[in-house]
């Protein structure tokens, strides 16, 4: 039992404790709330997780003053008749089709007019077989053969454009290996081994480490790198692939780490001195060279502080971010170089706007007896805008920095496609090997040049070197 100086003691507290569980209880509500309004459009959640409650498609472009579709005088591109076919069809006539059915057996031929088929030819593997004479040496008397052709060292394989083939299906358009199977026994009548595509991918993978070394040089050369991360799947457990690139080079790496662990691990960018592009992500703060934020990802945020906090300063923030970036555009496309009044105007604008959302909000909470004091989301964006302001508006002061970063975006973005196709890796250096592939043939194609030759180039131990030569 209670003594009675222990129930008013209780009495006493009793409606602050109530008072701080509300609070709790509030705050919990409110970031699950939060959650469950937040969507592709305004977050940095992938599109797939948006379902059926899909949101409609709202761009951030001006609606421009031409029409849809194809613009007037856009040249069109159609099947066009080559000047030499391969083979040449010729149809006879015999009898007036007119309806006399004159016989026209013996006329002149006045002309032809001709039509063009563009068709496969019948998909058959051909098998060459190297025949070794073998004799007695006259000297020695010792038996000896011919050599055989470098890289034939087996009764029966297959050849490199082959196995170049399955890689070429394996990695750049990310079919599982089951399908692979299916794609070769129906076109040429062989059953590969899902082994042979794995030792196919490994032999070009052997062959990459002077074109990885020769990326990672060019790529610390270049003044402005894309850098992200995204999650992947090794043998059921998470793993990280990082990205770093530029418009035209790529390099990737699998790691079991997100954060300075990896960074550190890949030891690239503690040499790198030019401006480094990404998210956000803390660990990148930790390298000494200059970044940029990408503001696309801002933007989303502004749009969910506006549509779902009713945050009017977001919206005018959002509004001011693309201003910005279509006054960059017009300031590149006519030459003009901005001055430092104008400059120090646009900044101004934009630290008004962080000054008045800081005012709006509220005065931080206490979660609980321990811990720090909780901010809303708007105020932790805000803080975020304020520190890093000179990040976020790098792209004003500078034309080479984009102003989001999209770049690599866009080449993780088809390692994510790889894992809903074909699911995860079976071992991380399965994981590996697929990354360093996909690096040499994403760098092969912003060059220009042709992925699967690249890939027989590789494989016969001679591939693609990359070179920065400036901007």
């Amino acid at each position: 039992m209670w003594t009675r100086e222990e129930i008013l003691r209780r009495a006493a507290t009793e409606p602050q404790r109530l008072a701080d569980d509300v609070l709790v209880l509030q705050a919990r509500l409110e970031d699950l709330e939060a959650r469950l309004a937040q969507t592709s459009a305004n977050s940095s959640k992938p599109p797939a997780s948006d379902g059926l409650r899909k949101p409609a498609p709202k761009s951030q472009r001006e609606r421009g003053t031409r029409p849809r579709g194809g613009q007037r005088a856009h040249p069109g591109h159609t099947l066009q008749p080559v000047a030499t076919p391969d083979a040449i069809n010729v149809l006879i006539l015999t009898h007036c089709p007119c309806g006399c059915g004159s016989a026209l057996g013996s006329a002149p031929v006045l002309g032809y007019e001709t039509r063009q088929v563009f068709e496969l030819p019948p998909q058959r593997l051909i098998v060459t077989e190297h025949r070794a004479e073998i004799k007695r040496c006259p000297v020695s008397g010792c038996v000896v053969r011919a050599p055989f052709p470098a890289g034939v060292s087996a009764p029966a394989q297959y050849g490199p454009q082959l196995c170049s083939w399955l890689v070429y299906l394996r990695v750049n358009q990310l079919l599982p290996l089951r399908r692979i199977r299916q794609v070769a026994a129906d076109l040429f009548g062989c059953s590969v081994s899902e082994a042979t595509i794995e030792r196919a991918a490994q032999r070009i993978d052997h062959a990459l480490p002077g074109f990885e070394g020769a990326l990672i040089k060019t790529l610390l050369r270049c003044p402005v790198v894309h850098a992200d991360e995204s999650g992947v799947r090794v043998n059921s457990k998470l793993h990280w692939l990082h990205v770093l690139c530029s418009e035209r080079f790529t390099w990737y790496a699998v790691h079991p780490r997100r954060g300075r662990v990896a960074l550190a691990d890949f030891g690239i960018l503690k040499n790198f001195s030019g401006r480094l592009m990404h998210d956000c992500w803390q660990a990148y703060f930790d390298l000494a060279c200059p970044h940029g934020l990408c503001n696309a990802h801002l933007v989303r945020e502004l749009i969910f502080l506006h549509e779902e906090c009713a945050q009017d300063w977001a919206a005018e923030l959002k509004d001011l971010l693309l201003l910005m970036h279509r006054q960059r555009a017009l300031w590149t496309a006519t030459g003009v170089v901005p001055t430092a009044a104008q400059l120090t105007a646009w900044h101004a604008r934009y630290q008004t706007l962080l000054t008045q959302g800081l005012s709006e909000q509220p005065a931080p909470v206490r979660v609980g007896t321990r811990g720090r004091l909780r901010q809303s989301r708007a105020h932790n964006l805000l803080a975020r805008l304020q520190k890093h302001q000179a990040s976020v508006l790098a792209f004003l002061r500078n034309p080479a920095v984009p102003f989001t970063n999209n770049q690599a975006e866009q080449d993780i973005r088809m390692l994510k496609v790889q894992q809903k196709i074909s699911g995860c890796f079976r071992t991380l250096q399965a994981a590996k090997t697929f990354a360093r592939i996909r690096a040499y043939i994403s760098t092969v194609r912003k060059h220009g040049l042709g992925i699967l030759s690249a890939l027989q180039d590789a494989l016969a131990g001679n591939p693609f070197h990359p070179y920065y030569s400036g901007p």
